[in-house]
């Protein structure tokens, strides 16, 4: 009896699964672990749709030319290919429903929606742009830890004065990441396309460092940013706050917390203002007050074990939380969230939304992204760009509509 042709069967079964987790991940119905392992499975596997869906059809392709494939094996290729090509679609939706909050909130936004640049699509990895300079490792307090750096991107070749300022957070769950891995996308296109100054930071990680160490140091690095960012072409009284996850989650408290003592230990009178956040994929709520067994979870989990000094009351996490610091006086947020994020539910995001409308003055935009894992903007995917190309245009409202009441 002759043997089944394995190795196609069993590459395209890891293709179909990779492609049902990223359609069905088990959001809410996993512990912490199985949460991490449907994220990195499903994160991969939805945004490079595109380039799983090709790489699945010439598999199949190559092993029926060499007559290697089986019944079988071509049942679970056309699964997958249906699964990556669902997936794709659901990634292309995420325009519509963008240009949809976008008219809602604003009306007309600046700017008129880009066609995808197929070129940028197939190097999803490809981040560097020689259109933009970026100034490296610049000291933003005066401090033992090398983590007080950041980056500052600005156009290349062109002389940029008084410039908006887009200031970014990294994430990494508090605990890792840097200042080079994230927000590259959106901060290349503001200062490629647009001319403006973006700042990225480092900050002491948890747990080595605990809470409140990582906001004391962005507040550190705003008020560098309000004392030395026009020595670089930028204008220190237009700083907008964006960063994703853990950034998210700091970039959120920062903008809502401008001049709170408890956060700017030693140098309470700092301007620390910013005119509007853009948070993705945040966490707003550490405390766990709305009674939610997955937000209990991130309290009783990370945040507990590695992230709050020993002997933290709730209290403490209540001060931690964003969605404790709402004021009618709140600046304007653009919120994004991944619909099938397995790390931070999607209900964080829904309740400080919720929270700002209801207090604030603030315009609130919101988007639900189709499909999109955690982390959905952090390479090229299709999803990506249509977040950054968004983002891009309300940045640009934002600083229409600041320009026009300073006139």
């Amino acid at each position: 009896m002759a043997r089944l042709p394995r190795a196609h069967t069993v590459r395209q079964a890891a293709l179909a699964a990779l492609a049902a987790n990223a359609l069905w991940p088990p959001v809410d119905r996993t512990g912490p672990r199985g949460a991490i392992g449907s994220f990195a499975a499903g994160w991969l596997a939805g945004d490079l749709a595109p380039q799983l869906l090709a790489l699945g059809i010439a598999d199949t392709a190559v092993s029926a030319a060499r007559r290697k494939v089986s019944p079988l094996g071509l049942a679970l290729a056309g699964a997958a290919a249906a699964g990556f090509a669902l997936n794709a679609y659901r990634a292309g939706s995420a325009r519509g429903l963008l240009e949809e909050a976008l008219t809602q909130t604003l009306g007309a936004p600046p700017g008129e929606r880009t066609p995808l640049d197929l070129a940028q699509l197939a190097r999803p990895f490809r981040m560097k742009n020689p259109a933009v300079e970026v100034i490296r490792d610049i000291a933003y307090a005066d401090s033992d830890s090398s983590r007080a750096r950041l980056d500052v991107y600005r156009p290349a070749g062109v002389e940029v004065i008084t410039a908006p300022v887009l200031f970014h957070v990294h994430g990494g769950a508090w605990t890792l990441g840097s200042k080079e891995q994230q927000g590259q996308l959106l901060m290349n296109r503001m200062a490629a396309a647009n001319g403006w100054v973006c700042v990225t930071i480092n900050y002491r990680l948890a747990p080595k460092h605990r809470w409140p160490a990582q906001i004391v140091d962005v507040k550190r690095a705003l008020a560098w940013v309000h004392e030395h960012i026009a020595d670089y072409g930028g204008d220190p009284d237009y700083v907008i706050a964006t960063g994703g996850s853990a950034g998210g989650h700091l970039a959120a408290l920062a903008a809502l917390t401008p001049g709170f003592a408890p956060f700017q230990p030693g140098f309470e009178d700092a301007d620390t203002r910013v005119a509007a956040c853009v948070p993705f994929y945040g966490v707003y709520d550490v405390a766990g007050d709305d009674g939610d067994r997955y937000t209990a979870r991130v309290r009783d989990g990370l945040w507990a074990q590695k992230i709050m000094p020993e002997g933290a009351t709730i209290e403490d996490f209540r001060q931690a939380s964003p969605i404790n610091h709402i004021t009618e006086d709140a600046p304007d947020f653009f919120v994004l969230h991944g619909a099938l994020d397995t790390l931070v539910s999607k209900r964080q995001a829904l309740s400080f939304v919720a929270r700002l409308r209801e207090v604030s003055k603030a315009t609130v935009t919101y988007v639900e992204m189709p499909g999109a894992q955690h982390a959905f903007d952090v390479f090229g995917g299709i999803r990506a760009h249509h977040a950054v190309a968004a983002v891009e245009r309300w940045l640009l409202w934002h600083r229409e509509r600041a320009g026009a009441r300073l006139g």
